[in-house]
């Protein structure tokens, strides 16, 4: 993505680009990932570009951070019993590959399918 061309989740808020919208707020977005790594595989970012990864959000706007993380535990409480793994890729060889901050809510609906310690999503 370069600078001046808009991320896939900026097109998605602006409907250029379909997506399974799972939540939507004034603020922030939680859709269906397209190529799941987990039973349930959601991903939650702002609307805006502004910020490249959680470290810059966290720097940028703490408060907008915290409501990405309350938003990941709300919809991990509705489709994952509550229980799930939070992952933020930061930088290219972390497997960051969309530079708007998101973050990767990992779960099952149920305990025949428990993401073990030792997996972790790609």
């Amino acid at each position: 993505m370069s600078s001046t061309e808009p991320s896939v989740f900026t097109r998605i808020v602006a409907r250029e680009i379909p997506a399974e919208i799972v939540f939507e707020s004034d603020t922030v977005v939680a859709i269906k990932d397209i190529a799941p790594k987990a039973p349930v595989h959601l991903l939650v970012f702002p609307k805006t570009e502004q910020y490249r990864d959680v470290t810059e959000l966290a720097a940028g706007d703490p408060t907008l951070l915290a409501e990405l993380v309350g938003v990941a535990r709300d919809l991990a409480a509705q489709h994952m019993g509550g229980e799930f793994r939070l992952v933020f890729n930061t930088g290219e060889s972390a497997g960051q590959t969309v530079f708007h901050v998101h973050a990767h809510v990992l779960g099952s609906p149920d305990a025949r399918g428990h993401l073990s310690e030792g997996s972790l999503a790609q």
